[in-house]
């Protein structure tokens, strides 16, 4: 019987199958294909995942990070650089603008880590 696991090793994630051989079990490592979403707390109700329009402008991260707030609701009109999110990297907060006026669709959520050129959102 095959049972799959995700780890993550200094920041990297891996799928690891765990298989029982005659009473033993052996373990595969190799890395994770898709990302895994974030842990959330127990007390949260699950929240729905995020959708992304298919057309309008994307908000790309710059660099991998962990988002840690959203600056205004989903489906809020934004202007031109106005800050939508802070992605912290290195100990650091950055905030996320906003490339054009419309209305943003975030397709991640508080909590989230992210990597280089990932969609956070589309303001469409």
């Amino acid at each position: 019987m095959m049972r799959n696991f995700i780890v993550t090793i200094d920041g990297k994630k891996y799928t690891v199958g765990v298989e029982e051989i005659e009473g033993t079990e052996s373990a595969t490592a190799t890395p994770a294909e898709t990302p895994v979403p974030a842990v959330k707390e127990a007390s949260k109700a699950p929240a729905a995942a995020p959708k992304t329009p298919a057309s309008g402008e994307k908000v790309i991260s710059p660099f991998p990070g962990l988002i840690k707030n959203l600056l205004v609701e989903n489906g809020t009109k934004v202007k031109k650089d106005q800050a939508i999110m802070v992605l912290e990297a290195m100990k650091m907060d950055n905030d996320i603008t906003a490339p054009c006026d419309g209305v943003v669709t975030f397709a991640v959520e508080k909590g989230t880590n992210v990597e280089t050129n990932a969609v956070l959102a589309t303001i469409g």
